[in-house]
């Protein structure tokens, strides 16, 4: 989305002190989303739709909270490719050497111990 469309539609639920209040809920995500997507500063995204980063960053986390809560659905799937040493994609996940992590309903298959390990050692 355009930055300055979402400042706009922003703009339109400014009340008389400039705060922006009354926020729908699809607004909040689509105000996450272009911050997910903002390249650069926080202070230049927040200056690009004209808020200040107190206002933005309670807006940000209330849509974090609903998306948590699955109020909206997370987008499609992407696989990721993991690439061993020499170049090549490592993606031979059939047979049963298939290590399954469960967690919060989402399932990560990781196809060899190696990737579970490292997986565990970068989320910690």
């Amino acid at each position: 989305m355009d930055i300055e469309v979402l400042k706009k539609k922003l703009d339109t639920y400014r009340d008389k002190r400039d705060r922006i209040v009354n926020v729908p809920d699809e607004l909040r995500m689509e105000v996450l989303s272009a911050w997910e997507q903002w390249k650069g500063p926080a202070g230049d995204f927040y200056r690009a739709i004209g808020s200040s980063h107190k206002g933005m960053n309670a807006m940000i986390g209330k849509a974090k909270k609903l998306r948590r809560e699955g109020h909206f659905p997370v987008q499609e799937f992407k696989e990721v490719k993991v690439v061993d040493g020499g170049g090549a994609a490592v993606s031979n996940l059939s047979g049963c050497n298939v290590i399954e992590l469960a967690e919060n309903g989402r399932i990560i298959r990781f196809g060899q111990v190696e990737l579970l390990i490292e997986f565990l050692k970068k989320a910690a």
